[in-house]
């Protein structure tokens, strides 16, 4: 079992960039898929990006291609969610999330673990 931390989040301009990083405590997290999911207030959460446990295969939602991607450093720990070309529709908390198999990634129920979230805003 992994424990999982985001950080990075915090306020930044439209146009501007930011990276997000989901830093994994425990065992074998080499071994887990890991996605990021947001939710922006009164809406759901909503499926952003996965990346395999070797980070060789990574997956992003329709809406964030071409400005987001995900990456990941296992001896480090860690899975970032780069982004840029922020817009404030992106203004979320931002969660990622681990699952130990590496199939159906778009769904919440997949995940086995979550971290607490990272706040994101967007200021027009």
């Amino acid at each position: 079992q992994v424990q999982l931390a985001e950080s990075g989040g915090g306020l930044v301009k439209a146009g501007g960039s930011l990276r997000v990083s989901c830093t994994a405590s425990g065992r074998s997290f080499d071994h887990y898929s890991v996605g990021w999911f947001r939710q922006a207030v009164g809406m759901a959460r909503e499926y952003i990006a996965s990346i395999s446990a070797t980070g060789e295969d990574t997956w992003l939602a329709a809406y964030v291609k071409g400005r987001f991607s995900v990456s990941r450093d296992n001896a480090k720990k860690a899975v970032y969610l780069q982004m840029s070309n922020l817009i404030p529709d992106d203004t979320a908390i931002y969660y990622c999330a681990a699952s130990y198999g590496s199939s159906h990634l778009k769904l919440r129920s997949t995940y086995d673990t979550w971290g607490q979230g990272t706040q994101v805003t967007v200021s027009s």
